[in-house]
């Protein structure tokens, strides 16, 4: 005899409130689960995750949750559209050659890990899509990018392209956390490198500072510094959704946010140069952050892990090739690209943290090796500027030709 089992529907208050519980389970268990800290895996992927988890055993068993998911896009854009508040082209100039060369490099990159996942996903006879979700959309855009392109691979025949972003994306956070530096090490003691003897005392602490940027917020006052970055932020949304939606009368398959980040990235250059919006980046990512974290917390709570069994082979093999290929490609052809010196083995570093996983992987990777070696002040100018903010745009790009390819 069957018995039926209660379903649980919760309304969006409801689904923020959970979420925000389990953000905090997340915060908690990564205070003292040092590994996930050491890993840099998010607060809000680790609860968010552990509610896929638990709603997994329950399902079908206990009870079936199902949640409220319609603030999900405007978290989401609101995410990308602090992104794109970050792509200065003078800030790009700035850095130097070697930032656009590392950012050339890593654009390049992603349609290496596309076509190795292709190739894999064709050797076992599944949509070559799932090489593409499980390439440069989960290891180099990490669990948010992952996540908003989740809806277009879906109708584009990839079923539970969600989960299967945050499996793949999970999984480079943890590869990229452990290989990064035994790579950087390897590169190091192989050429006997050593670092640069001239190093200001302010670029030092830059580096192995752990205190965080902090953000003064004025609450007695309508015109505080984070209520015109909202607005500013709100402003781009906006405009971006005509963008978005002249884009797809056009016949292209493309995520919501990418209007909002273009237009996000025009007011930038703009206030660079008329100084009319007076765009704080540091208030920006605060912003970006609470966003950010709640669109993850609320996106893998109604990720259905009991959908892809039948896709876990594929999955792990394209992960494995890909983990291989970052591996020999840091140890080759980045190392020398970047210039063959001290510098170039910790970019090197850098570069499998946030191709496999995010820019604070990256950043924990170099941390370690100018703990160990001495300091490396272009790396830390280098690898978080096109980590943190310009890889997101071409990366972009690079999956919406794919899903228009191959759709």
């Amino acid at each position: 005899m069957e018995t039926t089992v209660l379903t649980l529907k919760l309304d969006l208050i409801q689904t923020l409130a959970v979420a925000c519980a389990f953000f905090y389970i997340g915060i908690v268990l990564r205070r003292h689960v040092k590994i996930l800290d050491r890993l840099n895996i998010p607060s809000a992927v680790v609860g968010g995750l552990l509610f896929a988890v638990v709603n997994l055993i329950a399902h079908d068993r206990i009870i079936n949750v199902r949640i409220e998911t319609a603030t999900q896009p405007l978290f989401m854009v609101l995410f990308f559209t602090t992104i794109g508040m970050g792509a200065s082209l003078p800030l790009l100039k700035r850095g130097g050659i070697q930032v656009l060369i590392f950012l050339a490099m890593s654009t390049l990159f992603c349609f290496v890990q596309n076509f190795s996942g292709m190739g894999i996903s064709y050797l076992f006879g599944v949509n070559p899509l799932l090489g593409v979700i499980a390439g440069s959309v989960a290891l180099v855009g990490g669990p948010a990018t992952s996540l908003a392109f989740a809806p277009i691979f879906e109708d584009a025949g990839v079923t539970g392209a969600a989960t299967l972003g945050i499996t793949a994306a999970t999984f480079g956070i943890v590869c990229g956390g452990i290989i990064g530096g035994p790579v950087g090490t390897r590169i190091i003691k192989r050429y006997q490198l050593t670092a640069p003897k001239r190093v200001s005392h302010a670029e030092q602490e830059r580096e192995l500072t752990d205190e965080p940027e902090t953000v003064t917020i004025e609450i007695n006052r309508e015109d505080s510094g984070i209520v015109v970055n909202l607005i500013v932020a709100a402003v781009a949304m906006g405009f971006g959704s005509i963008v978005s939606l002249w884009f797809q009368s056009m016949g292209w398959t493309l995520p919501a946010y990418v209007g909002a980040m273009l237009i996000a990235s025009v007011f930038r250059n703009v206030d660079d140069v008329k100084h009319w919006f007076h765009i704080d980046q540091r208030t920006m990512e605060l912003i970006g952050m609470i966003a950010l974290n709640i669109f993850l917390v609320v996106a893998l709570m109604d990720l259905r892990l009991w959908e892809l069994l039948h896709l876990a082979a594929p999955l792990a093999a394209i992960l494995i090739v890909q983990v291989v290929i970052v591996v020999i490609f840091s140890l080759t052809i980045a190392f020398k690209v970047m210039g063959r010196d001290y510098e170039s083995a910790v970019m090197a570093s850098g570069f499998i943290g946030f191709v496999l996983g995010t820019t604070a992987n990256a950043v924990a990777n170099m941390r370690t090796l100018v703990d160990k070696f001495g300091p490396a002040p272009r790396a830390f100018l280098v690898v978080p500027m096109v980590g943190a903010f310009f890889i997101d745009f071409t990366n972009a790009i690079i999956i919406t030709i794919y899903l228009n390819w191959l759709k």
